[in-house]
């Protein structure tokens, strides 16, 4: 597998906390078909509006469809219908089977938008089902990327987020004008499924640090510390990472973290469960030993049993603090 290279533009990143605004629809603006406007794909998509593109989009949660509505996207009622004459279609879902079934299934993405239709998936989904989908669409005469994102429902917001590409760069070259609106970083990591491979084993990363995060901030408060200060001091030291500066938990202290709003919204527990699985298989098909993650992903299972798998899942903290 080739190295991840970094082909962001400078001019692509919007400002921390911003979001792009567009008063019209440019030339270049695009009809795009958009599956999943949930936590990640709401806001990209109000993103992508605001620049002046015409977004359709569907969801099968009405109080989703009711939210991108709000934002000027084109709420529609089926796949087929948010797809047919879009120049580019994403689908930012759950799971690879929900990915499978939405873009090669009966009325989904391949049998019902045009042929010259780029296909984008921004789920994150295991490396096998991503290659399935770049086959079954060069098979049905689709360009196709697997371009899985990282920064969390922030960075979705402030259009800052991460994109790991796999695929051609020729189809790379013609998604770039739209991802360059929701991206803050654009990395091509190869071939089919490279994408898929970078976004597993960052979250597998994000993961660790995030429990160590919540073990280090309870720790922290035990020991007398004021927590503003010490985030702040970790921040600027060894002990710094993603997750302390933008989901540290304890309430109060960083303007971002879920613990704010009782773990709602965010990444939740279950899909950072997912996507710690989906290491650890990898892990198993690689030969690697992968004993932090596995550690990790126990304590999920421990969320789950206690009902917390759809809190953000900083919610580790409360398997801490107890």
């Amino acid at each position: 597998m080739a190295a991840c290279r970094d082909v962001t533009r400078t001019t692509s990143a919007a400002a921390p906390g911003s979001r792009r605004t567009c008063s019209a629809r440019s030339a270049t603006s695009m009809d795009i078909g958009w599956i999943g406007l949930g936590n990640m794909g709401g806001p990209m998509t109000a993103n992508l509006v605001a620049a002046g593109h015409r977004v359709i989009g569907f969801d099968l949660s009405e109080a989703a469809k009711a939210a991108a509505a709000d934002n000027g996207v084109v709420v529609v009622d089926s796949v087929a219908a948010a797809v047919a004459g879009a120049d580019i279609v994403f689908t930012m879902l759950p799971a690879g089977g929900h990915a499978r079934q939405v873009i090669l299934g009966e009325g989904g993405v391949l049998a019902s938008a045009a042929s010259t239709t780029l296909v984008v998936d921004s789920s994150t989904i295991d490396i096998a089902t991503a290659r399935e989908l770049h086959a079954g669409a060069a098979a049905a005469g689709f360009a196709f990327l697997d371009a899985p994102v990282s920064g969390g429902v922030s960075g979705a917001a402030a259009g800052t987020l991460t994109f790991m590409i796999g695929g051609e760069d020729a189809v790379l070259d013609r998604a770039r004008p739209v991802i360059e609106v929701l991206a803050g970083r654009i990395f091509h990591c190869g071939g089919p499924g490279s994408g898929q491979a970078a976004k597993i084993t960052n979250n597998m990363m994000l993961g660790i640090t995030l429990q160590a995060t919540c073990e280090g901030a309870v720790l922290a408060e035990r020991l007398g510390l004021d927590s503003k200060v010490f985030q702040q001091l970790a921040a600027v030291s060894s002990g710094d990472s993603w997750a302390l500066r933008t989901w540290y938990p304890v309430e109060g202290v960083v303007e971002t973290a879920a613990v704010n709003r009782d773990f709602e919204g965010g990444f939740s527990a279950a899909l950072l469960r997912k996507d710690l699985g989906l290491a650890l298989q990898a892990g198993e098909e690689t030969g690697t030993d992968l004993s932090f993650a596995q550690a990790v992903a126990d304590r999920l299972e421990t969320i789950d049993a206690h009902g917390w798998s759809g809190k953000d899942c900083s919610v580790l903290v409360k398997l801490v603090d107890r």
